[in-house]
């Protein structure tokens, strides 16, 4: 008979440390049995000779905190975001030093500050667990104690709701190098279109074109020109709140050069008279996340509200650096392309990612 351990590994850790027990999946042996890891800073105070932290151990209840000394601590990523958190309050109070003792409020705001950061960062990591492609995700807020969304689950591809089936690509091309030596134009020439890329893999043909890229069918290798959007999130990108009331919003961490491919906008796809019925519920929530495939006949309506990707985190601007496109890779039903967005220029890094709500 067996029973599942209801101790989490930080918690089996800290036991095998107060009972002075070694074990080797745990990494606590005789030459570190008695280290303790800093999950979060508390507080702080100073005397003329030294500084002193109130530190939360990881593993250990609150009522275990204690007083340690600056030089006995090691945790310079720790102490330097508690720092930091510290500025940012002095100032909204409108001080200049720090003070020999935090007053309560503050360092009550301190510990908030650092549950959150445990919060975004469990997050972060799930996000990172769940996509499916290579362009990292990372979490940020500087700006309030708002954590991670309650309602949302991070999918990589369409999820599709009751009663509407996506067709399969019938065939694929024969081209062995569909950019040099295209076979009665590649996959875009079945649809009397031509290939949407360049040998770079950036986009050459203009707004509201559609793409058709080589399928699961094609006879050419993954590396062809002309698989773009099926490769997925190519750029680390980062969700991050916004300090003009926006909530959140998706900056790029890496340059993004002008007609590349940066994301999908992912979600349930849903009738359009299943969309009428949301949006009217949406709309008195003030926030919409329906997006019309129109393409060629009003039928369907993508629904990111509560199953998207990173896409669902992007802000509206009249003045855009994303482009929507209708892309189509397995499926052949003109009224479900997939919605690709893709740099209408060149993109910073640290620049924030918007593109036009009404630009379908």
């Amino acid at each position: 008979c067996s029973v599942a351990c209801k101790l989490t590994w930080d918690q089996l850790e800290a036991v095998c440390r107060q009972e002075k027990l070694y074990c080797k999946e745990l990494n606590v042996n005789r030459h570190n049995v008695n280290e303790y890891e800093v999950e979060f800073l508390c507080d702080y105070k100073k005397t003329k000779e030294e500084e002193f932290y109130l530190v939360k151990w990881t593993g250990y209840p609150e009522s275990a905190n204690t007083w340690e000394p600056r030089k006995n601590l090691k945790c310079t990523k720790l102490m330097k975001e508690f720092h930091l958190d510290l500025e940012r309050e002095l100032r909204r109070h409108k001080k200049r030093c720090v003070p020999k003792r935090l007053d309560r409020e503050v360092s009550s705001l301190l510990v908030q500050k650092a549950k959150l950061r445990q919060s975004l960062r469990r997050w972060e990591n799930h996000l990172n667990t769940t996509r499916n492609h290579p362009g990292r995700i990372f979490v940020s807020n500087e700006v309030d104690l708002e954590g991670p969304p309650k309602d949302f689950t991070y999918i990589n591809n369409y999820q599709v709701g009751a009663g509407i089936v996506l067709d399969e690509m019938a065939v694929g091309c024969d081209c062995k190098d569909c950019f040099e030596e295209p076979v009665k134009g590649c996959c875009p020439g079945a649809s009397l279109h031509r290939v949407a890329y360049n040998n770079r893999g950036q986009v050459r043909v203009r707004a509201g074109k559609p793409i058709y890229e080589c399928n699961s069918r094609c006879s050419c290798p993954p590396d062809c020109p002309n698989r773009v959007v099926q490769k997925g999130i190519q750029f680390d990108l980062c969700i991050f709140k916004t300090e003009n009331g926006r909530g959140w919003g998706v900056r790029s961490l890496q340059h993004i050069k002008k007609n590349t491919f940066v994301m999908e906008y992912v979600g349930e796809i849903i009738t359009t008279d299943e969309a009428e019925k949301r949006g009217h519920i949406y709309d008195r929530q003030g926030s919409t996340y329906l997006f019309d495939l129109d393409y060629v006949e009003d039928v369907y309506t993508v629904d990111a509200a509560h199953q998207g990707n990173i896409s669902h985190f992007v802000n509206h601007s009249c003045n855009p650096n994303l482009q929507v496109y209708n892309v189509f890779i397995d499926n052949i039903d003109e009224r479900l392309p997939r919605i690709a967005l893709f740099s209408t220029r060149a993109i910073r890094a640290g620049e924030e990612l918007t593109f036009d709500y009404k630009m379908q």
